[in-house]
């Protein structure tokens, strides 16, 4: 009997100091929920509270000297809690932003729908001039439910560079939901380095809760700003830009199609990358103006001013890639100074096709650089072909084309750039698709050799060609910016060498020279020459099936320590020496002068409207 009273006795003590624990717990839990945390105090008076985004300072761009090319200023978004606009008056904010009252309940609505709730801030006027911001910060109490968010927007101090600088715009409703770093109406860069540099330039976002009173007005921060985040800046850029020349460069090319690109072979850093027709990129920068600027623009389906030539436009390269066929075929032993080949005006073999001008008849190597003669590499890329060491003339081709694809042709470059385009090589498997597996040779392809059939460059290829030649057989990645954030950060992708198939170092030499001999006369280039600068430079007149034919001149210089190369393309304008040569020739001059000493030719070539055929001052476009 005795041990049963035990029992019970043990159990009452063990309940009853189960229960005095359970109460320990809760006490302790809510004198920290009441006493230590503040934020069950912040999350229950919420009604008072608002908590507003801040958002980061984009990072500034820079060019190569230290000149800023992109700021930011500041900027309003009229923001909207639903649930809080109870007592609002209506009429009086659709007179200040200009709407009416359907309008405004429309955009209510959609504050309201999903992932947005009536609960949560949303944006419900974008970018709001300074004289609506004025007006709004005036009367801000009258609209329950309403305030201001600042932050900011872009802003080019020179008109340039558009489509290397690319644009800012709204995150896209699929980005926020898979990037938690994005919510809608956030911004993101959608083109060009604002596109490729975005995570560094974003900076991140900062939270300031904010103590707002019955009037709808913010009378302070909670706890003197105790729970709030900083935001934190991104990442300034400095670019290999110089924005002398690519503003030169820009002003070159007003009423002409085509593109220019820049590159300083020892680093392979981008000194201008142009695409013309071009627009001013303050003009897709804010609010209402954007979007009819965005319109304006796409709908400009003659020039495309969107469309960046540079980097997406494959052009056939025409006679500029007759200097890869002379690498290559003096890699592989089959010609060298003293070769010459036959021209008949044309192409012996194939009855005169293709053609070619008068130069004089047979030139040799450096000769028929100079001369750009079209039946000489004709030659020389049915010799590549049919190499009697390959058992069938297609292992010759997949030869050469591996060979030409070294030097860039045919792949993306891995530049810094988004939207780049690989140009195109054709395979062997393509003509036999075309003509059956035995429907082809050499000579049937043989306008390959020349530039032509269907083969294309974009031109940030042809400018790392010549490049290359500079470098007499390697190149770096091209790219556009040389140092991220303050301690300028390169990605190490951009300091490696890359090495092309022909490393035969007097084949550059006499490639080298042929090119100088361009300049020269009898060169296809002469009148171009400049009197204390050796240029090195290489004219080409790519056939176009849709019109007259594109004009191509690729360059660096000077010959010796090669500090710029170029590739310059301007559509239907002819002949390559008539017009991409004296672009090139006065923009080395910029470069590397600071001035040019040919102001005729400079006057010729920027009152030139090639796209209308007019002269630019007469009409008054400027």
């Amino acid at each position: 009997m005795s041990i049963n009273n035990s029992h019970l006795t043990d159990r009452k003590y063990f309940i009853g100091g189960f229960f005095i624990l359970i109460i320990l717990i809760y006490a302790v839990r809510l004198f920290y929920i009441q006493v230590v945390d503040d934020q069950y105090q912040i999350a229950s008076d919420s009604n008072a509270f608002r908590y507003q985004t801040e958002y980061a300072v984009r990072g500034y761009i820079f060019d190569r000297k230290g000149k800023l090319l992109v700021f930011n200023e500041p900027s309003y978004d009229l923001m909207i809690i639903p649930r809080e606009t109870k007592g609002c008056d209506t009429l009086a904010l659709c007179e200040i932003l200009d709407i009416n009252k359907e309008e405004y309940l429309k955009r209510v609505k959609k504050a309201c729908q999903h992932p947005n709730s009536p609960r949560k801030e949303s944006i419900f006027e974008k970018q709001l001039s300074q004289e609506t911001y004025a007006v709004l910060q005036e009367k801000i109490y009258r609209f329950n439910g309403f305030f201001v968010q600042k932050r900011t927007v872009r802003k080019y101090p020179r008109p340039i560079a558009a489509h290397l600088m690319g644009y800012v715009g709204e995150v896209s409703k699929e980005k926020a939901k898979k990037d938690s770093t994005y919510k809608e109406g956030d911004y993101i860069g959608i083109s060009g380095i604002e596109k490729s540099y975005e995570e560094e330039l974003r900076g991140k976002k900062g939270i300031q809760i904010q103590i707002t009173d019955v009037n709808n007005k913010v009378v302070g921060r909670y706890k003197d700003g105790k729970y709030d985040t900083l935001a934190i800046p991104g990442k300034p850029l400095y670019s290999s830009i110089d924005a002398d020349l690519q503003e030169y460069g820009e002003l070159l090319m007003r009423g002409k199609k085509g593109a220019i690109v820049a590159i300083e072979p020892s680093t392979g850093e981008i000194l201008c990358l142009i695409s013309s027709p071009s627009y001013d990129p303050n003009i897709l920068v804010s609010g209402k103006e954007r979007s009819r600027s965005f319109a304006k623009l796409y709908a400009d389906t003659e020039n495309v001013p969107l469309f960046n030539r540079a980097l997406t436009a494959m052009y056939p390269p025409g006679s500029i890639f007759k200097l890869i066929d002379a690498l290559i075929a003096q890699n592989d032993g089959l010609i060298n100074r003293g070769t010459v080949y036959p021209c008949a005006m044309g192409y012996p073999p194939m009855g005169g096709k293709p053609k070619c001008h008068a130069h004089g008849g047979g030139r040799d190597l450096v000769g028929s650089i100079a001369a750009s003669c079209n039946s000489y590499y004709s030659y020389v890329f049915r010799d590549i072909v049919d190499q009697k060491k390959y058992p069938d003339f297609k292992d010759g081709y997949n030869h050469w084309r591996d060979m030409v694809m070294s030097f860039g042709p045919g792949t993306r470059l891995g530049t810094d750039l988004p939207y780049d385009k690989p140009g195109n090589v054709p395979s062997a498997p393509y003509y036999d698709k075309v003509f059956g597996k035995n429907g082809w040779r050499s000579n049937t392809i043989v306008s390959l050799g020349i530039g032509q059939a269907e083969l294309t460059l974009v031109p940030l290829q042809m400018a790392n060609v010549v490049a290359t030649i500079a470098n007499k057989g390697f190149y770096y990645t091209p790219h556009c910016i040389k140092g991220v954030g303050k301690e300028k950060h390169l990605d190490k992708r951009f300091k490696e060498k890359h090495y092309v198939g022909v490393q035969n170092q007097e084949a550059y030499n006499i490639v080298i020279e042929g090119m100088q001999h361009a300049l020269e006369p009898g060169g296809t280039a002469f009148a171009n020459r400049l009197k204390d600068i050796v240029v090195c430079g290489k004219t080409g007149t790519a056939e176009n099936p849709h019109g007259k034919s594109h004009a191509v001149f690729l360059a660096f210089a000077p010959m010796d320590n090669p500090k710029i190369a170029f590739a310059c393309i301007v559509e239907n304008a002819g002949f390559g020496g008539v017009w991409s040569a004296p672009i090139v020739t006065l923009m080395i001059e910029k470069y590397l002068k600071g001035k040019t000493d040919r102001p005729e030719v400079e006057k010729r070539v920027m009152e030139a409207d090639l796209i209308h055929g007019q002269n630019l001052l007469s009409t008054g476009f400027h």
